[in-house]
């Protein structure tokens, strides 16, 4: 089953836009099932769930708790775990940690951030049967300060030259996160594998976006962000309603009690 999957995936380059979206509970996911081709279980929710100011603190036992509520909700997805900060620091660790995510979720796949020097545990896990998805770019477990890359000629090289190196070790795909759109057409142009965009222009073989940005709930709209909804503004509406009602003796009514 997920050896259709990823070819499913892989399938999709220079076809079909590739649609993915985070989700860090069952709820959303039966949701987003419905319309995505990827649903990532995002190491994200360090900052959207539990406010920390990155991603550097998530922990093995976090992005597993929350990827099992999401695993039994997806049918047709195919479900990506982030792998977190200092859980891939080696082969034997990767190795180990990664089994352990599969074990426990039931995902399809898990996604490693590049720092340029993690190819061979990339290459390691694939070769046990641990599908691999990559990201370049911004990544933030490895880098402290944001910025566009891929602006320079040097820059696009290195990042070329990157891709290749993830794509040679074995991974299915790669998420380019906020790469110059030029860059990001020729990463995408040189790849046998999808390229997954955020930030990074409509010129790769898909797009993700966390979806909390997407609905307005998180608070954090920059500029790659488009909201299709401002949950934040209904959500505020009913709960005002709502309190409304208990001070008013409005709620609960009778057909809301137990005789």
């Amino acid at each position: 089953m997920i050896k259709k999957k990823i070819k499913k995936i892989l399938d999709k380059k220079n076809k079909t836009k590739i649609v993915c979206l985070t989700s860090y509970s069952g709820n959303t996911a039966s949701i987003l099932d419905k319309h995505c081709d990827i649903i990532l279980v995002g190491d994200s929710m360090a900052n959207v769930l539990y406010g920390m100011t990155n991603t550097h603190t998530m922990t093995l036992e976090q992005m597993i708790s929350h990827s099992i509520s999401v695993k039994k909700k997806i049918k047709y997805s195919l479900l990506v775990v982030d792998m977190p900060k200092n859980t891939y620091l080696n082969v034997k660790d990767a190795k180990k940690n990664a089994k352990l995510i599969l074990k426990k979720t039931g995902c399809d796949a898990v996604k490693i951030e590049s720092n340029k020097k993690n190819y061979n545990i990339i290459k390691n896990l694939v070769s046990i049967k641990i599908p691999v998805m990559g990201h370049i770019g911004f990544t933030p477990q490895h880098k402290k300060k944001f910025k566009v890359e891929g602006k320079s000629l040097s820059q696009k090289k290195k990042l070329i030259k990157e891709a290749h190196e993830i794509q040679r070790a074995g991974a299915f795909s790669i998420v380019l996160e906020c790469i110059s759109e030029k860059t990001a057409e020729e990463v995408t142009n040189s790849l046998k594998i999808p390229t997954i965009g955020i930030g990074s222009s409509k010129k790769c073989d898909g797009q993700i976006l966390v979806t909390d940005d997407l609905l307005g709930l998180s608070g954090f709209y920059p500029k790659f962000v488009r909201r299709y909804a401002k949950l934040n503004k209904i959500i505020d509406k009913a709960v005002k309603k709502y309190s409304k009602d208990v001070k008013l003796g409005k709620f609960p009514k009778t057909n809301n009690s137990f005789n």
